[in-house]
C-alpha cells in the first residue's frame, strides 16, 4: 500500500502517517528524515542537499526525488510506505508519478486530512516543543504532566517560531498557493480520500482506515 499524506501544516497528517505505518507495518517516510539520513551518511545527494540548505535555499526537486527513490527502493518498502511532506507542489507530484511509472509502480492513495485555517491557527499556537529532545505537546490536546516541562527529559518547553500565529498564517498562504492544488491533481488520478481532521485524532484515524479498506 503506497500512500501519500496531504493537508495543511498543523492538520495532524504526520501523527496519522505514523499511526497508518504502525497498523500496516510499512515505513513512515518524511522528507526531513530522508534529508537528515543522507546528510549524516555523507551520500552524494545528501551533500548536494546540504550545500543548498547551508545557503538557506530550497533543495531542488531532482535531488529530493533522487533521495526519495533511493529510500523507497530499500527492502522495508517492498509492501508499501507512507510519504509525509512530499510532494508539496504539482511539478514534484508529476515527477514522482513519472519516476514511479518507470519502475512499474504507482501510488494507491492520497489521504487528505482536511482542517479549516482558523482551527489550524488555534491548534498550532497551542503547540509546545522540547528543544532538547524534540518531543511535542499541546496546551489543550496533549498536556504535559507538569506545566511547561517535557515529560520525556524534564527540560523546559517553548513555543517554536513556526508555531506563532503570524508564521502559521504565512505557512497557510504558501500551502494554499502551492500544495492545495495537489488535491485536484490526485482527484483526477482517482486516488484522493478526504477525512475530517477537526475530530479527535483517534476518530480521524478510524475514518482513514475506513476509506483505505473500503
Amino acid at each position: 500500500m503506497k500512500i501519500i499524506m496531504l493537508g495543511a501544516p498543523g492538520a495532524g497528517k504526520g501523527t496519522q502517517a505514523k499511526k497508518i505505518a504502525e497498523k500496516y507495518m510499512i515505513p513512515h517516510i518524511s522528507t526531513g528524515d530522508i534529508f537528515r539520513a543522507n546528510i549524516k551518511g555523507g551520500t552524494e545527494l545528501g551533500m548536494k542537499a546540504k550545500s543548498y540548505m547551508d545557503q538557506g535555499l530550497l533543495v531542488p526537486d531532482d535531488v529530493t526525488i533522487g533521495m526519495l527513490l533511493d529510500r523507497i527502493s530499500q527492502e522495508d518498502c517492498k509492501n508499501g510506505y507512507v510519504l509525509d511532506g512530499f510532494p508539496r507542489t504539482i511539478p514534484q507530484a508529476e515527477s514522482l508519478t513519472e519516476a514511479l511509472a518507470q519502475r512499474g509502480e504507482k501510488l494507491d492513495f492520497a489521504v487528505n486530512v482536511d482542517v479549516p485555517d482558523e482551527a489550524i491557527i488555534t491548534r498550532m499556537s497551542g503547540r509546545r516543543a522540547c528543544l532538547s529532545c524534540g518531543a511535542t505537546y499541546h496546551i489543550v490536546y496533549n498536556q504535559t504532566k507538569s506545566e511547561g516541562v517535557c515529560d520525556a527529559c524534564g527540560e523546559k518547553l517553548a513555543l517554536r517560531d513556526d508555531d506563532k500565529p503570524e508564521t502559521v498564517k504565512k505557512r497557510l498562504s504558501v500551502y494554499h498557493e502551492q500544495t492545495k492544488p495537489l488535491i485536484d491533481y490526485y482527484q483526477k488520478a482517482g486516488i484522493i480520500k478526504t477525512v475530517d481532521g477537526t475530530q479527535d485524532l483517534n476518530k480521524v484515524f478510524e475514518d482513514i482506515i475506513t476509506v483505505l479498506e473500503a
